[in-house]
Formats: structure tokens, C-alpha cells, sequence
């Protein structure tokens, strides 16, 4: 593995690898010096063509703790606001000895264009592109599926998911399916008929649009929030009947099996995909999620850097 672009482009193996990783360096977080020595010397460019809390801030926190210089480049504020182009961004960096490129962009495929154009010879990470994929929100979220359904260890085999929401827009969505079906789980997305994407019966999934009928049979849901910031039409008729008809309360949280979790990538809409007793109460895992991104983009740093390399050798 060269790039992390595509949860798809993810064997078994290399996925477990990562999970696993993760799994070590966590430990880190509980020691009263939470770095280790490991990319030294290394430059982690952080270059964010969108706006971005959790996952920026995460993807800084794992190259620190790894001992990583980290440079964090912003769109606003930069020369990419004065007209200068992906390709001229790149090669600046690439003059500047950036050992590893953490890329979010608008545009669906740009972290691919930058991998494969030759403008620069580090690894790329994607961090979520358009609406196409964010693959290392996926590995957290099966991380957290794993720690909690299966004890930390192993595939996901047999474990039922449902993925709730705006599938429509959706990098989360799209990047989990690929990694959940990678890893055996039981896929169902549910939404509205004008939020889900052309195309998606295609996709490693089963579809619904009655959240009622899927609740009872799984094991996780998985909330999306309604991005309405690349809604250009009317999808529904009012955030109220989007609210009655598909979101999580605690009326529906009760028609999950007693063990079942719920998760949310975030940022949340509180009371309309999920209300706030559900994102509160002790089978929210939302919090528990943010923290294992740490983790997870660790081991994607790692392995990238040379840890990969190193397993396989």
C-alpha cells in the first residue's frame, strides 16, 4: 500500500494490519508521555481545501504523537485563494520535502490526482474527497465496531450494520460499505428514495427506505447527518417529517437488540437525524469514535511510512 485513496482499495489483510496497528498504539493514549519516537525527523503536510474540525485536528494529534513535524495548510489564507492550482500546491510541497500529504478536497478524485500525477513523490491520504470517500473515517468506525462487537480483535464476519441517512452525499457512507463488506459485516443503508445515490444497488449492501423494518436485526446504526450545504433542491418536505420518518429517538432506539450501538461520523444534527437523549445515552459510542480516529490515523501514518514495508519485508 503506497496511498490509503479508496476503503476499497483495501485487501483483508492490509485492513486487519491497520486495525490491529491501531490497537497497539492506543496504548499510547493511556501513558503520561503520549508520543513515541517512531517518525522522528518525518513531515506530515496537512492540506485542507475544506473546512474541517475533527478529522484535521485528528490526523495532527496521530502525526504528533508519532513524533512527525506537522505543517497545516488551509485553502483560506493560502495562495490557493489568490488562484494557484492543485498541481503548483503540490510541487511546492514536494520542494519542501513533504514526507506524507493528508489531502480533504471539494472535488471527488482530486487525492487521486494528486497520488497518480507525479507531482509528488510522498504517500497520499485521502481525508475525504467531495462526496466520494473519507477511508480512514471507515477504519474508525469499524475499529469501534470491532472493539465493541468483537472484543478488539479479528474481522467483522457476520455483523449486521445499518447506515442511516443522507447516503446521497455521503463519503462516509460510500468508504464503509466498501472496508464493512471487506471485512464480512452485513451492510443495509436506509433512507429517503431521493437520498440515496444513482447507481446504488450496484453496491455490496442490501437497501431500505423503512428504518422501522431494519432496526431490530442489527447490531450497530450508524447516523448520518443531512448535509444540507450540497443541497441545490428540496430532498424532503421539512426537517420535521425527515425528523419523524428517519430519525433516531429513543422510541427507536428501544426496537434495537439490547447490545446493539449507535455511532455518528459528526458533526451531529441534534433532533433531526438523532435526538440528544439518543447521542447521550450509554449506547452512543460518538465520543469513543473521535478518540479511536487517533489511533487509526496513527497506524495509517505508520504503516505508510515505512511500518508496511517493514511487516511485508
Amino acid at each position: 500500500m503506497q496511498h490509503l485513496l479508496s476503503a476499497g482499495d483495501l485487501s483483508l489483510e492490509e485492513a486487519v494490519l491497520i486495525l490491529d496497528t491501531a490497537a497497539e498504539l492506543a496504548a499510547v493514549t493511556d501513558r503520561s508521555v503520549k508520543k513515541l519516537p517512531t517518525l522522528r525527523g518525518r513531515t506530515v503536510v496537512n492540506l485542507f481545501f475544506e473546512d474541517s474540525t475533527r478529522t484535521r485536528i485528528s490526523f495532527e494529534l496521530a502525526a504528533k504523537r508519532l513524533s512527525a513535524d506537522v505543517i497545516n495548510f488551509a485553502a483560506k489564507g493560502s495562495s490557493v485563494s489568490k488562484g494557484e492550482s492543485l498541481k503548483d500546491t503540490a510541487l511546492t510541497l514536494e520542494a519542501m520535502g513533504a514526507d506524507a500529504v493528508v489531502i480533504r478536497h471539494g472535488a471527488s478524485g482530486a487525492p487521486h490526482r494528486l497520488a497518480t500525477s507525479g507531482w509528488i513523490g510522498a504517500p497520499v491520504i485521502n481525508a475525504g474527497d467531495g462526496t466520494h470517500e473519507h477511508p480512514t473515517q471507515a477504519l474508525l468506525d469499524a475499529y469501534t465496531l470491532r472493539r465493541h462487537l468483537r472484543g478488539g480483535a479479528g474481522d467483522l464476519a457476520g455483523v449486521r450494520v445499518a447506515i442511516v441517512g443522507d447516503i446521497l452525499h455521503s463519503r462516509v457512507a460510500r468508504s464503509n460499505v466498501l472496508l464493512l463488506q471487506t471485512l464480512g459485516a452485513d451492510v443495509t443503508l436506509v433512507a429517503p428514495p431521493t437520498l440515496m445515490p444513482f447507481g446504488v444497488e450496484s453496491w455490496p449492501c442490501r437497501i431500505s427506505y423503512d428504518i422501522d423494518e431494519v432496526l431490530p436485526d442489527v447490531d450497530a446504526v450508524m447516523m448520518l447527518r443531512v448535509q444540507a450545504e450540497r443541497m441545490q433542491a428540496a430532498y424532503f418536505p421539512s426537517a420535521l417529517e425527515y425528523s419523524r420518518r428517519y430519525g433516531l429517538d429513543v422510541a427507536r432506539m428501544a426496537a434495537l437488540p439490547s447490545d446493539a450501538i449507535v455511532l455518528h461520523p459528526g458533526p451531529m444534527n441534534r433532533g433531526m437525524e438523532i435526538s440528544a437523549d439518543v447521542a447521550d445515552s450509554p449506547r452512543s459510542v460518538m465520543v469513543e469514535q473521535v478518540a479511536n480516529g487517533v489511533s487509526v490515523r496513527m497506524a495509517v501514518l505508520y504503516l505508510l511510512l515505512g511500518g508496511m514495508k517493514e511487516e511485508s519485508a
